[in-house]
């Protein structure tokens, strides 16, 4: 086979940040790295309803990065389609998909439910893009592999799955076909992390798939984060308003505990009742235990950070905490506001000038968490429109996605020039600056693929 028969076809995350697919076509086998949901613009999360542009039987496997919504959110659909191979990723990133979909599931029935029972929905009746039972015959397709070693998985054709920071068993993988690389650099870590080590970096490449999340945008150091956050909290407090941080419950969710229970140590905050409210939080903490490899945090640090929490996980205890008007720090799902329980908060405290929402990870173009970034004065929550009075923050130093310098720096060991280098996962000003950013450094032009669009390679 010639390796210019290869096609891929990028069905996800291209043009925009979220839904990262990439159908990888040798002519004989077919490969998906990524299966992500859309989300934030309706326009885009209406996609998650169609029947993908290829034919979904005949996809021979999955390769996933790692594990976060984005990026393997798709796969109950893709088995409803007809989908029948492995899914393949690390121990933890399959652990972290397993968490996250059923997590998803279940928000998914509740708020259809919910919809049908109040009838705010469009739909008559409102249905999940899934449910728990579509999850259940996910699973078994899930086939875990080690980092750093070639995987065979055709004739001619094998897969490595490199260390890569930014969550738990997150990974850029190398496909090497009939003799071409491939390598899909998922999402990129940070350089310095509190909880994760330094992303490893790919040495040879002849084309290149790289995520642009903050092309463009340079962070702040994370230890200059620490004291804005101590000021936002003692602030808030004292003016008898709560401190409430919708967080991705993988990695920032842990992070932001660790940073609140090292402030608290440290007597730089009051001592008020400190909430994870997240059963996939909760999941995730022990997943902390079994993952020492992957992670800075030694065991102890791990229990007696959560001994300093109250971890929610019965909905019952959420809507208690929900109408108690009481200073205290909750940390909730989802990051960007698009589901989870941070909007059972929001619902009844939005109104309260005194609280505030602190943003610390990415919000994508069209999500809620976006939308009040930008000034928006009221937030739709379950049907109704809330007056939304909080004070909002952001502080870009605790994200988990590597900023431009640190891109740019994830390419430096690669011998020498790529054939075919695409910008992917990024919406089109980050793309664009990341695209001038790599020609300045390194003379590599680049090019950004539309969604749907297919390349030849």
């Amino acid at each position: 086979m010639k390796n210019n028969n290869i096609n891929i076809h990028f069905l996800g995350a291209a043009g925009t940040v979220t839904g990262s697919k990439y159908l990888v076509d040798t002519g004989d086998k077919k490969i998906l790295i990524d299966c992500g949901l859309f989300q934030g613009l309706k326009e885009l999360r209406l996609k998650n309803w169609e029947y993908p542009p290829v034919k979904v039987s005949e996809i021979d496997m999955v390769l996933l990065t790692h594990g976060h919504m984005d990026h393997t959110g798709y796969l109950p659909r893709l088995i409803k389609h007809g989908f029948n191979g492995p899914i393949y990723g690390t121990n933890p990133t399959l652990d972290i998909a397993k968490i996250i979909l059923n997590d998803s599931a279940k928000i998914q029935e509740q708020e259809a439910e919910r919809a049908n029972k109040e009838g705010y929905s469009k739909h008559s009746p409102a249905e999940p893009l899934y449910d728990l039972k579509d999850v259940e015959n996910t699973i078994p397709h899930f086939k875990a592999i080690p980092q750093s070693q070639w995987i065979p998985l055709f004739d001619g054709i094998k897969a490595r799955f490199q260390y890569n920071g930014h969550i738990l068993g997150a990974t850029f993988i190398e496909l090497d076909v009939h003799g071409k690389r491939f390598v899909f650099s998922g999402d990129i870590g940070r350089i310095n992390d509190l909880l994760l080590y330094p992303p490893l970096k790919p040495k040879k490449t002849d084309v290149l798939f790289i995520e642009s999340t903050y092309g463009g945008r340079f962070h702040p150091d994370e230890a200059e984060a620490i004291p804005q956050i101590e000021k936002l909290v003692n602030d808030t407090i004292n003016r008898g308003g709560s401190l409430f941080i919708p967080s991705f419950s993988v990695e920032r969710a842990q992070l932001m505990m660790l940073i609140f229970w090292r402030l608290l140590k440290e007597n730089k905050i009051p001592k008020v009742p400190m909430i994870m409210d997240s059963p996939m939080g909760e999941s995730v903490l022990k997943l902390f235990h079994s993952t020492r490899d992957w992670h800075k945090l030694e065991a102890h640090e791990c229990d007696d950070m959560c001994s300093y929490f109250t971890v929610v996980s019965s909905y019952r205890e959420t809507m208690e905490l929900v109408r108690d008007n009481k200073p205290k720090i909750v940390i909730a799902g989802s990051g960007m506001l698009t589901g989870g329980r941070m909007l059972n908060y929001l619902e009844k405290q939005a109104q309260n000038p005194n609280n505030t929402l602190l943003f610390v990870g990415y919000q994508a173009e069209g999500t809620r968490g976006r939308k009040l970034l930008e000034g928006e004065k009221e937030l739709k929550v379950y049907g109704k429109w809330v007056p939304f009075k909080m004070e909002v923050a952001e502080i870009e130093g605790l994200s988990a996605h590597a900023d431009h310098t640190e891109l740019l720096d994830w390419l430096s060991e690669i011998q020498g020039k790529p054939e075919k280098i695409f910008i992917i996962h990024g919406e089109k000003e980050a793309a664009q600056a990341l695209k001038k950013g790599i020609k300045e450094t390194y003379g590599w032009d680049c090019d950004i693929p539309e969604l749907y669009s297919v390349e030849n390679v």
